[in-house]
C-alpha cells in the first residue's frame, strides 16, 4: 500500500499552493485556517492524513508572525492527527536575516524560528534560497534549500537571448550566488562595495570590476525596500553601464519599495512568486516557482535525489 502525498496550505500563498498541486496532478488537501473572535488562530483538518505524506505549504512573509504562527498550529494539528510525515515547505523564510549576533544583546531570531518549527511537530523543511545557508544547520531535521537560479536562468535565456550581461553581486555576501549564476551563463562577474549605517540603509561605495558598456544584472535573494536595489543600479550607471537590470527571489517589498522601483533607472526587475505582491508594480516581472517546488516535493515523497534539480 502506498502512502499518500497531501498538499495543505495556509493563508500566505494559496494561489502558490494551488498552482503547486496542478502541477503535482492533485487536489489541495481541505483544511480550515481561520482566526477565533479573540485572533487566535483556528485550524480544522477536513480529511483523514492518518499515515499519509503531507505537505504544508506556507511562506512567512508579511504579515511575519500571523503566517508563522498558522504554520506551527497547522505543524501541531497535522502531528495529532497521525500524519505519517509533515514537510513545512516555507518558499520565503521569515527571520533569516538575523542569523547572528550583529551587535551585544541581540537575539537569534532564526535559530529560535527553526526551534520552534523543529517543536511543533516537522520531520522535514523544504524552502528557496535562504539568506544565509548556515540556517539549514540551526535545524535538527532535514533542510532543503532550493535555488532559485534555473527560473531566471531561463526567463533570461529566452527573453534576451544572444544578448550578454554582467553579473553583480549587491554586497560581498552575495558573491557565490552570483558567481555561480554568472558560470553558468558564461558572463563576467562585477561586485558592488558598500556601506551600511544602520538597518535598511544602504551607502553604496564602489563598483569592482568592469561593467563599461555592457548590460548589468543584479542578482540577489531579495528586494525589501530596494534602497540597495536602487542605489547599486546608480552606481553601476555611473561606471558606465548602458542598462541596468535586477533578478531576486523574493519580493518583500517593504515601505517605499514600490515608489523607489517604479522611479528608478532600472530597466527591468525579476522576481518569482514565493511572497505574493497584493498588486502590481511598473518594472517587476513576476516568475512562477509552483513547478521547482512541485518537483522537489514530488522527489522528497518518492525519496528522490532534489539536488540533481540543479546539475
Amino acid at each position: 500500500m502506498s502512502i499518500a502525498l497531501k498538499v495543505f496550505s495556509g493563508n500566505a500563498n494559496r494561489e502558490l499552493a494551488e498552482a503547486v498541486c496542478k502541477y503535482l496532478g492533485i487536489p489541495l488537501g481541505d483544511a480550515f485556517v481561520g482566526r477565533f473572535s479573540d485572533g487566535e488562530v483556528n485550524v480544522q483538518i477536513k480529511e483523514s492524513v492518518r499515515g499519509d505524506d503531507v505537505f504544508i505549504i506556507q511562506p512567512t512573509c508579511p504579515p511575519v508572525n500571523e503566517n508563522l504562527m498558522e504554520l506551527l498550529v497547522m505543524i501541531d494539528a497535522f502531528k495529532r492527527a497521525s500524519a505519517g510525515r509533515i514537510t513545512a515547505v516555507i518558499p520565503y523564510f521569515g527571520y533569516a536575516r538575523q542569523d547572528r549576533k550583529v551587535m551585544p544583546r541581540v537575539p537569534i531570531s532564526a535559530r529560535l524560528v527553526a526551534d520552534l518549527i523543529t517543536v511543533a511537530g516537522a520531520d522535514r523543511v523544504l524552502t528557496v534560497d535562504l539568506h544565509a545557508g548556515q540556517i539549514q544547520g540551526f535545524f535538527n531535521i532535514p533542510v532543503d534549500n532550493l535555488a532559485a537560479f534555473p527560473i531566471f536562468v531561463d526567463y533570461i535565456s529566452k527573453e534576451y537571448k544572444g544578448e550578454e550581461f554582467v553579473v553583480v553581486s549587491p554586497d560581498a555576501g552575495g558573491v557565490e550566488r552570483a558567481r555561480r549564476f554568472a558560470k553558468i551563463m558564461g558572463w563576467p562577474l562585477a561586485i558592488i562595495d558598500k556601506r551600511r549605517e544602520q538597518a535598511n540603509v544602504a551607502e553604496v561605495m564602489h563598483v569592482i570590476g568592469d561593467v563599461e558598456g555592457m548590460k548589468a544584472l543584479i542578482l540577489d535573494d531579495m528586494i525589501d525596500t530596494a534602497g540597495t536595489l536602487v542605489k547599486s543600479a546608480e552606481a553601476l550607471l555611473k561606471e558606465g553601464a548602458n542598462e541596468v537590470f535586477a533578478a531576486a527571489t523574493h519580493p518583500v517589498f517593504s515601505g517605499p519599495a514600490r515608489e523607489r522601483i517604479e522611479n528608478s533607472s532600472l530597466k527591468e526587475v525579476v522576481v518569482t512568486n514565493t511572497i505574493p505582491l497584493k498588486q502590481e508594480v511598473a518594472k517587476v516581472k513576476v516568475l512562477s516557482i509552483a513547478e521547482l517546488l512541485g518537483e522537489a516535493i514530488r522527489r522528497i515523497h518518492h525519496e528522490e535525489s532534489v539536488s540533481s534539480l540543479f546539475n
